[in-house]
């Protein structure tokens, strides 16, 4: 069997790992051959493929990034689209399945794809912790790491210049990376989608703070509103997926709480720091082992689901 592997969305630790897990697995065990799709959904529309063996994977659990690339593509989309063009180009290849590594809009379109005939197995790939049906997901505890040394860091400055720092981390539309990472940097706010707040009672929080004489730190997760919003700010647009593309919301909380309060404030948006850099040890355990299983529910023939 002839198996196709494609990385799609935003790029997260641990994905060579995926990569390496089931190549490895495949070769070993059951004889496959492998081929990945340079940019993800892009490369399966537009049958841009490389070869993919044990000795192209060797070393790579170690590796961030992806060898294959990714991006942001809807395969439903462009005139080599849809499942009939996907299916007449894997034949063409003599690809018999893909294994699809990305998050909520790359199981999405997977499920979409399988609905409609395609034989694909996901693995749930992001850094927000929230896909259902997986306690952990691969790259959300280096996430975490990133974030809380870059809260350890920013205190420093903050105490020296007694000022309030925001700190925007991401996470979408949950608040796991805020959480987490807010815990262990021991963060005096910890601002999340799921519990809205008014400036009022952040502001309160941080004169608190500083009545103590210490100099606030605030964690904000990139998807959460005051209670005055409607919902998270987002001033980028919207991706492939018709989503909206967050963030800002560190940016606009500083300059409010400054004015309401007097306290110098600065907002910090770690960003894309946060996907990149190699995966911690968990996360490299974590992805090969979704590799290897991914394998196994190939040759299962459990298409349309995601291994977890």
């Amino acid at each position: 069997m002839k198996i196709g592997i494609l990385t799609s969305g935003g790029d997260c630790p641990g994905l060579n790992a995926v990569i390496r897990g089931a190549v490895l697995k495949g070769d070993r065990v059951y004889r496959s051959e492998f081929a990945g799709f340079r940019y993800g959904w892009r490369g399966v529309v537009d049958g841009d493929i490389m070869p993919l063996d044990r000795h192209s994977v060797r070393g790579l659990s170690r590796q961030g990034g992806t060898i294959l690339g990714s991006s942001r593509t809807n395969p439903f989309e462009g005139d080599a689209g849809g499942p009939e063009n996907i299916q007449r180009m894997m034949d063409e290849h003599g690809i018999d399945s893909i294994i699809a590594i990305g998050g909520e809009g790359t199981l999405t379109a997977a499920r979409r794809l399988t609905d409609a005939g395609l034989k694909i197995v996901g693995v749930p790939k992001t850094i927000d912790n929230d896909l259902a049906a997986t306690d952990y997901s691969f790259g959300f505890d280096t996430a975490v790491e990133i974030a809380t040394e870059a809260i350890d860091r920013l205190r420093t400055t903050a105490e020296s210049h007694q000022r309030c720092m925001v700190v925007e981390v991401m996470g979408r539309h949950v608040g796991w990376i805020a959480l987490h990472s807010g815990m262990a940097g021991g963060a005096h706010a910890i601002l999340i989608p799921e519990q809205p707040k008014s400036i009022e009672q952040i502001c309160e929080w941080v004169e608190s703070v500083r009545d103590r004489g210490r100099a606030p730190v605030i964690v904000v997760s990139e998807g959460f509103h005051l209670d005055t919003m409607e919902e998270a700010h987002s001033h980028k647009g919207l991706d492939a997926f018709n989503r909206p593309r967050l963030g800002g919301i560190g940016e606009m909380l500083a300059p409010m709480i400054e004015e309401r309060t007097g306290i110098e404030s600065r907002a910090t948006v770690l960003g894309h720091m946060q996907r990149g850099g190699v995966p911690s040890a968990y996360d490299r355990v974590l992805a090969t082992r979704l590799g290897m299983a991914a394998v196994d529910a190939v040759y299962e023939g459990r298409w349309g689901s995601m291994v977890s």
